[in-house]
């Protein structure tokens, strides 16, 4: 059956505009990430346009990183993978040497006030109330990473009715199951600090050691901020690691 498209401007070309289509089914999860969206025939049928115009829409979200082409499968919502940023500053390492995703434990899950500085940054209103996640990284039971994790109350109300040993090692797919809310990017800001008392004990340092301070802004598909978090290791497990050509 014939779909319209829907004229988010009508100065804007067919294909922008279908593009635009496109990517409203990605923000409210009708194209799930990791599952092929339908075929170029199909989207010509739904849509009642050219081929050409189905595939110049699908272009530009490959090219921005919403979708990736798999030979012979077809066009995935593409689910980008962010814990290897951490092997690119930590040597987040096994006893014998084994790269390994560290172990995720949530100490506390609730409703909170942030600062002004991080509710600017998730675009949140003076009155929007957001939730505050406590969560602790570890390899072999040793703590690696202590994280600070803030998202808008409103879509992640879900995760307040949830008991913490239920919160998986990865964030981002439990947000997904649970609360309908799929990660599509994000920016990250290193700084490097003074371990204060709290952060010191808990990382097994001495107060006021240096320690690397990771700042992580994450955003949705549609590039609305919906998680903030910050996550500090102890400075004598980090490394920068780069090739320049």
């Amino acid at each position: 059956m014939k779909s319209d498209i829907p004229l988010h401007d009508a100065r804007l070309p067919l294909y922008q505009r279908l593009r635009d289509e496109m990517l409203g089914k990605i923000t409210k999860g009708e194209w799930r990430p990791d599952r092929a969206i339908p075929s170029e025939a199909e989207l010509t049928k739904t849509y009642g346009v050219a081929t050409g115009t189905i595939r110049k829409a699908v272009e530009m979200l490959v090219a921005e990183g919403l979708l990736e082409r798999s030979q012979g499968r077809g066009t995935f919502v593409r689910r980008p993978s962010f814990d290897g940023s951490l092997f690119r500053f930590f040597r987040l390492m096994t006893a014998n040497g084994k790269r390994r995703i560290p172990d995720g434990r949530v100490l506390e899950c609730a409703a909170a006030t942030p600062t002004k500085a991080i509710a600017d940054a998730l675009h949140l209103r003076p009155h929007d109330a957001a939730i505050r996640i406590d969560r602790l990284r570890l390899i072999d039971d040793k703590v690696i990473l202590v994280e600070e994790i803030w998202v808008p109350k409103t879509p992640f109300a879900a995760l307040l009715d949830l008991e913490l040993a239920a919160f998986g090692n990865l964030l981002y797919p439990f947000y997904e199951e649970h609360c309908g809310q799929a990660i599509a990017s994000a920016q990250e800001t290193l700084t490097v600090d003074a371990a204060d008392a709290d952060a010191a004990q808990t990382l097994g340092i001495v107060e006021g050691k240096p320690v690397v301070v990771i700042e992580r802004l994450a955003f949705g598909y549609d590039r609305a901020p919906i998680e903030w978090r910050r996550s500090i290791g102890a400075a004598d497990t980090f490394r920068y690691q780069i090739e320049i050509c």
